[in-house]
């Protein structure tokens, strides 16, 4: 599958849970211990036990959509046409809803690299076990907003998580009892999705909009932190002076139909061209 790069697409700040050794990435997807890596004939897939059906990993990595298409919706201006060259075979996920929110909470004020270690702390203290091949570190599943509703604060906050922990648990057990229901998400609108995930503890519009984007789909979802901030004003406004109230506009009348991937595509293309840069610096998904 030419037009698939697992690089671009498991390191582009979507997820946290995957690790790559020579170019095969490895990870934990559901309760499946998996290694993915490149050939001729597309993506091979390995599991460390028998699969039946592999339509979740298709489903995960959205191997059916029409990358092509998509990018064609773009607008063709300098900044997104330098975006796609950079970021070729770059891809949306599809994650379980539950996973992005925890690990996208978790995420506030933090660079990715960190993330990844909280995420990874979190696994290995309170979820469960999964089988992998011989000789591979082990791995462990995504713990469960169940799991994580009756554990107290501190526990948490073991994971190095600081003071995201309390919305976290508050979280956690808004969807533990009920009080919120991720899958009603589905059939909502955009609009309606998005007021009613940042009436969550600790969830503003830029967690609302990634997890719109990277877990339910909502293509038109355009997640602005900081790096997008910077590509907005370094590739189309040079130079000038914009609000944030102008930047917002602009982002949600620019990029057409599918504004989410055009985001994903700026905000990696901005963090790996700024980290060709300066290799101090690892960006963040604040």
């Amino acid at each position: 599958m030419s037009n698939y790069d697992l690089g671009q697409t498991l390191a582009s700040g979507q997820c946290f849970r995957w690790n790559c050794v020579d170019g095969v990435w490895t990870g934990v997807l559901g309760r499946h211990w998996l290694k993915l890596e490149h050939a001729v004939s597309g993506i091979i897939v390995h599991a460390a036990e028998p699969v039946a059906d592999f339509g979740f990993v298709e489903d995960f990595l959205r191997l059916g959509e029409d990358l092509e298409s998509v990018l064609l919706s773009f607008p063709d201006d300098p900044p997104m046409r330098a975006a796609v060259a950079s970021c070729r075979g770059l891809r949306l996920l599809r994650q379980e809803p539950w996973e992005c929110l925890a690990s996208f909470i978790l995420s506030a004020t933090k660079q990715i690299v960190q993330i990844r270690q909280i995420v990874a702390l979190l696994c290995e203290r309170f979820g469960d076990p999964v089988t992998v091949p011989p000789g591979e570190p082990s791995a462990w599943t995504f713990p469960s907003a169940d799991r994580l509703a009756g554990l107290a604060e501190s526990d948490l906050r073991a994971c190095k998580m600081g003071f995201r922990a309390p919305y976290l648990l508050a979280v956690a057990r808004a969807i533990a009892t009920g009080r919120f229901d991720l899958e009603a998400i589905r059939g909502l609108s955009l609009a309606e999705a998005r007021t009613r995930l940042v009436t969550l503890p600790g969830v503003g519009p830029k967690i609302a909009d990634c997890v719109l984007l990277f877990a339910y789909g909502f293509q038109v979802a355009f997640p602005i932190d900081v790096w997008i901030i910077k590509a907005l004003k370094q590739l189309y406004f040079p130079k000038r002076r914009v609000s944030q109230k102008q930047l917002h506009h602009f982002a949600a009348t620019h990029f057409g139909p599918h504004a989410g991937y055009a985001q994903q595509y700026l905000f990696h293309y901005m963090r790996t061209s700024h980290r060709q840069r300066d290799t101090k610096t690892t960006a963040s998904r604040t």
